[in-house]
């Protein structure tokens, strides 16, 4: 393990100044029932929302659990007892609703009359190859 210098101390603190003063952190979080958001209120006084079901680990969460949101790291963060989720605030006013991985499956699934189109005109056309027994 490296040996922490004064530098890299004094270069770390510095770090952390400059993301309490660039990065978003929120003063208070709740679960709007009546629009089915998370309702995040940040320090600068304006106010983040998002559908939980769009955000990894919560797509299944109940009104209840979902409700139970806390905030971490003086308002870096938020956190769901049950179901266990974390998720970082600037990571979501970001769009990043979870890992790198869930997010380009959730990429997959998405709909639109250009992908529905695409579909049909590849249908169309005889459709996917079948795989060749020599491959």
């Amino acid at each position: 393990m490296a040996e922490l210098t004064d530098a890299a101390i004094d270069a770390a603190l510095e770090r952390g100044r400059a993301a309490r003063a660039s990065e978003p952190r929120a003063t208070a979080a709740r679960f709007d029932r009546a629009s089915g958001r998370v309702v995040v209120d940040l320090e600068n006084g304006c106010t983040f929302a998002f559908p939980p079901r769009l955000a990894q680990g919560l797509e299944g969460a109940t009104d209840d659990q979902l409700a139970a949101v806390e905030l971490l790291g003086r308002g870096y963060g938020l956190h769901w007892e049950e179901p266990d989720v974390d998720l970082s605030l600037p990571g979501l006013m970001a769009g990043l609703f979870g890992t790198k991985a869930w997010m380009a499956r959730r990429a997959g699934q998405a709909t639109s009359e250009a992908k529905a189109a695409a579909a049909r005109a590849n249908g169309a056309k005889g459709g996917r190859p079948r795989k060749s027994a020599n491959r």
